[in-house]
């Protein structure tokens, strides 16, 4: 089992908003800013970073819900600044308020729960031995 992580422990992820990052890479027809999934999966990563150093054996953490909303657009070239800040616990479950900034406003925010799961174990479930 992992040590447990403090309520407020936190993790910030920063990235540049390069072409493949924007809706444009999926379709020429829309327009080239920053996608959800994108936001989202720099929200999770900085999820991940803050619960790592708590991790024990081959325990990681794994994302379990998203409740995400994506408020303003931001282009190529703009840095985002995602947060997680760990907000509370529920039984197995870390729930993370996250937000997204660039340079201008706050672009994306809401909750993120992850739960630690032994490698070994999660790869057995899924049917995999990678």
């Amino acid at each position: 089992m992992a040590k447990q992580p403090p309520i407020g422990v936190r993790a910030e992820v920063e990235k540049t908003v390069q072409f493949e990052n924007t809706l444009t890479h999926f379709m020429a027809s829309l327009p080239p800013v920053l996608t959800t999934p994108n936001m989202i999966g720099w929200m999770e990563f900085a999820c991940l970073k803050a619960l790592e150093p708590y991790c024990e054996g081959d325990e990681v953490t794994v994302g379990t819900a998203i409740h995400v909303s994506h408020r303003a657009p931001t282009g190529v070239g703009n840095k985002v600044r995602a947060e997680a800040v760990l907000e509370r616990v529920d039984g197995r479950f870390y729930i993370f308020r996250v937000t997204a900034h660039d340079e201008k406003q706050l672009i994306g925010d809401g909750l993120i729960h992850r739960a630690f799961v032994s490698v070994g174990r999660f790869m057995a479930k899924a049917g995999s031995k990678g």
